[in-house]
């Protein structure tokens, strides 16, 4: 099935069964700051939504992703042509324990929504496509944070989004990274946020700097303005 986001702007198929994509890859890809010219490395890309929703909002840079899936790979490219970009998204096979050599500081920014289950800490899907895209495996997020580590260029971002309750675990396996902001993102006003975007420089000195809450829903359950200008125009997610 191929759903749509940006408002319709950009198609997405997936496979029919398993890991759905979510807003997430969304807000992942809003808050990657690339200038023209930039090469950004999506890192387990996926279909490639998060790929792709970055080339709508900024068409003067490059995107590569980066997974292991087939599955997931074919889907991937058959967006990227589907939507209009494959001269500037492209999708290469890979693990993030075993990173193909073409991808070792070439980047500007490397942009990752891992899997938030730590290993073995629940119960995961029967569906092995669920599984691989919701719970770690042999690589646990240290890895995943070294993978991108290798693949930047001295002074390059990383940014993340993952679970709000494993914070401790991204500012652990964030070594050799400096700057580090810290965007919670809460469902409503008064609830405890369930997600944040995680964003560092590597080699850069600086402390670690927590943001103000971004909060996705209205009380009655409508997007917030501010959401909805990300979800359906295209908007940056402030990091700053």
């Amino acid at each position: 099935p191929t759903d749509t986001w940006r408002d319709g702007r950009v198609k997405i198929a997936q496979p029919a069964d398993g890991y759905r994509v979510a807003i997430d890859a969304v807000l992942l890809a809003a808050a990657v700051d690339a200038g023209p010219g930039q090469r950004v490395l999506d890192l387990g890309c996926g279909v490639g939504s998060a790929a792709l929703c970055l080339a709508w909002r900024q068409p003067h840079i490059a995107v590569l992703g980066l997974d292991r899936e087939p599955v997931f790979l074919a889907c991937a490219n058959a967006n990227a042509a589907a939507n209009g970009m494959e001269r500037r998204v492209a999708f290469l096979a890979g693990d993030v324990l075993d990173p193909p050599p073409p991808i070792r500081g070439r980047f500007d920014h490397v942009m990752l929504n891992p899997p938030y289950l730590k290993a073995g800490s629940a119960t995961v899907s029967a569906h092995p496509l669920k599984a691989a895209a919701t719970a770690e495996g042999a690589a646990t997020l240290p890895d995943w944070i070294a993978c991108a580590r290798a693949a930047l260029k001295p002074g390059g971002i990383l940014t993340m989004i993952h679970r709000a309750d494993r914070l401790a675990d991204c500012l652990a396996a964030l070594r050799g990274f400096g700057g580090v902001t810290v965007l919670p993102i809460h469902p409503r006003i008064g609830a405890a946020a369930k997600r944040i975007v995680v964003q560092a420089s590597l080699g850069s000195g600086e402390p670690v700097l927590v943001l103000s809450g971004f909060v996705l829903h209205e009380a009655d359950g409508r997007f917030t303005a501010a959401a909805d200008a990300i979800l359906r125009d295209g908007r940056d997610l402030p990091m700053a």
